[in-house]
């Protein structure tokens, strides 16, 4: 084989039609474009849709109800028999598991969902957010089980819970203590107020 040896597939490749050339061929004078007018011109036509001026099916049609398609939850679907194939017994299948066997590609996916379709005889622990009862079904008689992908920590969250007790760790005792010492007593307060005022000079 050689590169002046390859040629395209019989059939995919047609001459053009020549057009012009004597009327006899049917594709003469006027070139299959007829007799004036903007569809006959060079470039001429007119718009996707514009139906010459009046109101455009898509107009005349009612616009009513709502479509869910934008905001729908968009599940990346896998057989149980697609697991057979692919997953040794004893497996935990999850959606790491399955990006890393290329059954699961791209970022689209909102979640993994389990269908029923095919055989399975091996023993699975599944953790997808849905699953099929036929699947299910299938699942358990293997004797594997189905669970759902555990909930994602929050950034931040519990840490207030995890911050140690400032009160009961044994470095806080005795800052508490030398505070206690350095500040003045009401008695004390008291007794040094009329001291303050005798030092006064009369005016």
């Amino acid at each position: 084989m050689r590169l002046n040896d390859l040629k395209p597939n019989e059939g995919s490749k047609h001459r053009r039609k020549r057009v012009g050339n004597g009327e006899s061929s049917g594709l003469g004078k006027t070139c299959g474009r007829g007799h004036k007018g903007q569809k006959s011109r060079s470039g001429g036509g007119v718009r996707l849709g514009f139906e010459g001026g009046q109101m455009p099916i898509y107009r005349r049609l009612p616009k009513k109800g709502f479509s869910n398609v934008r905001f729908k939850t968009n599940y990346a679907v896998i057989n149980v028999g697609t697991l057979n194939d692919r997953f040794e017994d004893g497996a935990t299948i999850d959606e790491i598991a399955l990006r890393d066997a290329g059954l699961v590609q791209g970022k689209r996916w909102d979640g993994i969902k389990i269908l029923g379709t095919g055989e399975l005889a091996k023993k699975f622990t599944v953790i997808a957010d849905q699953v099929s009862e036929s699947a299910k079904a299938k699942i358990e008689k293997a004797g594997g089980s189905c669970a759902e992908p555990s909930p994602e920590l929050l950034d931040g969250g519990g840490e207030s819970s995890s911050a140690p007790d400032e009160a009961s760790s044994p470095e806080a005792a005795p800052v508490e203590t030398e505070l206690a010492d350095e500040a003045p007593t009401a008695s004390e307060d008291a007794d040094s107020a009329p001291d303050e005022e005798a030092s006064e000079p009369e005016v």
